[in-house]
């Protein structure tokens, strides 16, 4: 995410992020799941029925809702995207299928009918991310694919992408304005506070998201800094475990009798960094 650090305070209250809090609404994930799947349902065919801390435990980004005739895991994604997911997301409807499902009908020699299960991941992070991708729990076995198969779609929900989407579910494209516009500010240089105070000012007399903000704007502001001071630093852990992981390399290459300049090549650490590291193994 990067930017100046405001003075936000992490109120540890704020577990919701913004995007669960504005779509926790029948009317709203009806619209946007409509969006997404081309259907016509209305408020009265969802029923939320979400997990406690399931898939990211203390910070509360996924709504889980049936719909028609659907069980719909829905969640928000910020950082760089997590490829077990699809793990993830299999843990959750077991948990899911174990609290809706009859314990003592499951166990009768009649079929228990359950809800077909779909997993949509709306990801808004500042990496490049296709339109839309596909995650498979397939991809994480070892050896033969096996009989078992869970897909998560991922879609990117940045404004800009998904144009089409975004136009059917005003909601979701307002949100996706929305915090371009927080990130525009900090990259104008705004600090965290600022940058967030502007984005709901500019919002509400441009009539996007209005009402939202109007209402839980003080609550936006709090959950948004916490979000993205976890990108933040979700971003710099896995860039910190790159780095490493390519040190970790560079000592096994160094060992072998490799010269640094290859070794700096193949693990992109500068000739500085990996002399630094042939100077501790002589050492």
């Amino acid at each position: 995410m990067g930017g100046k650090s405001g003075k936000v305070a992490a109120n540890r209250e704020y577990k919701d992020t913004v995007f669960t809090r504005l779509f926790r609404d029948k009317a709203k994930l009806a619209e946007l799941y409509n969006a997404i799947a081309g259907t016509s349902y209305t408020a009265d065919d969802v029923t939320i029925v979400t997990l406690d801390n399931v898939i990211f435990v203390g910070r509360e980004n996924d709504i889980a809702f049936t719909i028609g005739d659907r069980l719909v895991v829905l969640i928000e994604h910020q950082s760089t995207i997590n490829p077990n997911m699809p793990l993830r997301c299999l843990l959750y409807i077991a948990r899911e299928y174990q609290r809706l499902a009859d314990s003592e009908a499951i166990y009768s020699s009649r079929l228990v009918h359950i809800a077909s299960p779909e997993f949509i991941v709306m990801y808004n992070g500042v990496d490049d991310y296709p339109e839309v991708a596909e995650l498979r729990l397939s991809d994480a076995f070892r050896g033969e694919k096996g009989n078992l198969e869970l897909k998560v779609k991922v879609y990117n929900v940045n404004k800009g992408h998904n144009e089409a989407m975004m136009r059917r579910s005003r909601t979701l494209g307002e949100y996706a304005a929305f915090v371009a516009c927080a990130r525009e500010n900090i990259e104008n240089g705004l600090s965290l506070e600022e940058s967030l105070k502007k984005a709901v000012r500019d919002c509400v007399n441009g009539d996007i998201l209005k009402d939202f903000l109007k209402n839980y704007g003080s609550d936006v502001i709090n959950m948004l800094s916490m979000e993205f001071n976890l990108e933040d630093a979700l971003r710099v852990r896995e860039k910190d475990g790159i780095i490493k992981g390519a040190e970790k390399i560079a000592e096994k290459m160094l060992k072998r009798g490799t010269p640094i300049e290859y070794v700096s090549e193949d693990t992109e650490l500068s000739i500085e960094r990996v002399k630094e590291i042939a100077k501790k193994i002589r050492s």
